[in-house]
């Protein structure tokens, strides 16, 4: 049966067999068709990123056949508002062939294998991401001019242990003060420790080159420690900036604006030299964290009472560290822990 319509024509009824495929809708104007589908670019060749300057990327091409290439890229829109930073591993798309004016675009982080946080002071939990991928924080620290500041130290312990890094410390200047103190200092925790001097010895360099053979190396150290002379010895082609130490203040200016990753000879791993800093924030830290950071004090903290904060009376590591000869380490942890309650990071 049919219905007449205006000019004699006769439409079926199909009523009873409609469904929405049968209703089509018009796009309304302005209106762009969306997909949840994103370009997976499996295809597209990684990158280490080296450098990091106002949304613009340095990255090293992995590829073998690019020999290194350095391309400058941009992060693509569809990353969202997550950060990239030295030491990331990404996927590059666009115009990769690192001409001059080219750009291409980072359109994939790999999942990153270690995360190096600090945090703007104790009492701050917000955190920023220093460097991605390492897995060594070398603590550079001069034994003089500047003077060695043990608590400084420490929190660049804390973080590493935090982070799943292996410390090694570094203490240079030497031919100005003898390291016997500082060593004996942190000898208990059983960390590698390399001490350099002016000029440095052969056989000083080859071992520092030994440790970082094959990794990727973060060096954190405050102002005026000899971090940027050893980076140039390190890496000949760095041209770090080297800077002097006020006299009078003991402080030296920062010579370093930004964490650059360099790429020891023979492509045997990174270095990745970051600013001279005054403070490392550890607001970050579960107080839990920053204790297991002390090994040597672990033993102590077995006859504390339940959910001591070793800070208040009755802690057991006052008598242990008394007796076992620890008294500036626990010191030290308490320095920390204090702060982390009511002032900023030293």
């Amino acid at each position: 049966m049919g219905v007449a319509r205006p000019g004699g024509r006769v439409l079926r009824q199909r009523a009873a067999y409609l469904d929405e495929d049968d209703v089509r809708v018009r796009a309304g104007r302005g209106s762009k068709p969306r997909t949840r589908r994103r370009p997976a670019h499996e295809s597209a060749p990684g990158a280490f990123v080296v450098s990091v300057d106002r949304g613009r990327y340095g990255c090293v091409l992995e590829d073998p056949e690019s020999a290194g290439r350095l391309v400058t890229a941009m992060k693509a829109r569809e990353l969202g508002k997550g950060s990239v930073v030295v030491g990331d591993r990404v996927a590059l798309a666009g115009d990769v062939s690192g001409a001059a004016g080219s750009l291409a675009r980072i359109v994939r982080v790999e999942e990153r294998t270690s995360v190096l946080r600090r945090s703007p002071d104790d009492t701050d939990p917000l955190e920023r991401v220093v460097v991605a991928n390492a897995d060594q924080m070398v603590i550079v620290s001069a034994l003089a001019d500047p003077e060695p500041k043990t608590r400084f130290i420490d929190r660049c312990l804390v973080a590493a242990y935090d982070s799943g890094l292996d410390p090694l410390l570094v203490m240079t200047k030497s031919d100005l003060a003898p390291p016997r103190k500082l060593r004996a200092f942190y000898r208990p925790l059983d960390i590698p420790m390399l001490t350099t001097r002016q000029p440095l010895a052969a056989q000083t360099l080859g071992r520092l080159r030994k440790a970082l053979d094959g990794r990727i190396s973060v060096l954190i150290g405050q102002s005026g420690v000899g971090k940027s002379s050893l980076v140039n010895v390190l890496v000949p082609d760095a041209g770090r900036a080297v800077g002097r130490v006020n006299a009078v203040t003991g402080k030296g200016r920062h010579t370093s604006s930004s964490a650059i990753a360099l790429a020891l000879p023979g492509d045997c791993g990174w270095l990745i030299d970051t600013p001279g800093i005054r403070g490392f924030g550890l607001g970050h830290v579960a107080v839990e964290r920053v204790v297991e950071a002390f090994g040597d004090l672990a033993e102590g903290t077995a006859a504390c009472p339940p959910g001591c904060d070793h800070l208040s009376p009755g802690c057991a590591l006052d008598e242990w560290a008394a007796a076992h000869d620890a008294a500036a380490r626990l010191e030290s942890l308490r320095r920390l822990l204090g702060s982390r309650e009511s002032s900023p990071a030293d």
